[in-house]
């Protein structure tokens, strides 16, 4: 059963165009490659990322649960404007990692679905997990003035070593599905090529004989 994705189209199609952008040379792309293509024979699901993504999900509602207490235990120590950052740092990891989380899911474990629409989704995970999760992440980690309690540098840090490994099988796994789709669809160029220079000479061979 298909999972609803919460993509918009423009979006969508945006990030399908950075994935062939950044996985795919256009220019040097060789036609051949597509003619012994497969595309029914090969899973692309990224199995290191589907494990990871699984501990993550039971380790996440565990860092929010502390990481919220810790920052109510410290907040009266802080500096107003570590306050308002703090606060605004746990917000955004808090709702982008539960997206985060979502498009992984969507982006690698749904192996049934066009690999059109994986390609969005883990081209989105990357992106939140690169952008938004790692720097807010490190800061946390590296900041001085943030007053670490005993129990938040490992906290931090066992996040980030979810998050680095997620990255680099998502880059990974999202490479091999760019390159996939795009051998698809020079795949499917090279055949209705073939079947459009196919299609005048039967017309041609067929008038020659009722001459």
């Amino acid at each position: 059963m298909a999972v609803p994705t919460p993509l918009p189209p423009s979006l969508r199609r945006g990030l399908v165009a950075f994935s062939g952008s950044l996985f795919i040379n256009n220019k040097t792309w060789d036609s051949s490659t597509a003619h012994g293509y497969q595309p029914a024979q090969k899973v692309l699901s990224s199995l290191p990322l589907q494990v990871m993504l699984y501990f993550n999900v039971y380790y996440f509602p565990v860092w929010c649960l502390a990481e919220g207490i810790m920052l109510h235990l410290k907040y009266h120590l802080l500096p107003w404007h570590y306050q308002f950052l703090l606060v605004t740092a746990f917000l955004i990891l808090s709702l982008a990692e539960g997206s985060r989380l979502y498009l992984g899911y969507l982006g690698n474990l749904q192996e049934k679905q066009p690999l059109v629409l994986q390609v969005p989704e883990l081209a989105g995970f990357l992106l939140l997990s690169f952008l938004i999760q790692l720097p807010l992440l490190l800061f946390l980690l590296m900041d001085r003035q943030v007053i670490h309690l005993p129990l938040e540098v490992p906290m931090h840090s066992l996040f980030l070593t979810f998050l680095l490994p997620e990255i680099v099988a998502a880059f990974l796994a999202l490479r091999t599905m760019t390159k996939h789709l795009a051998a698809q669809f020079y795949l499917r160029q090279f055949q209705e090529g073939a079947r459009g220079q196919l299609e005048p000479e039967g017309t041609g061979g067929q008038a020659a004989k009722m001459g």
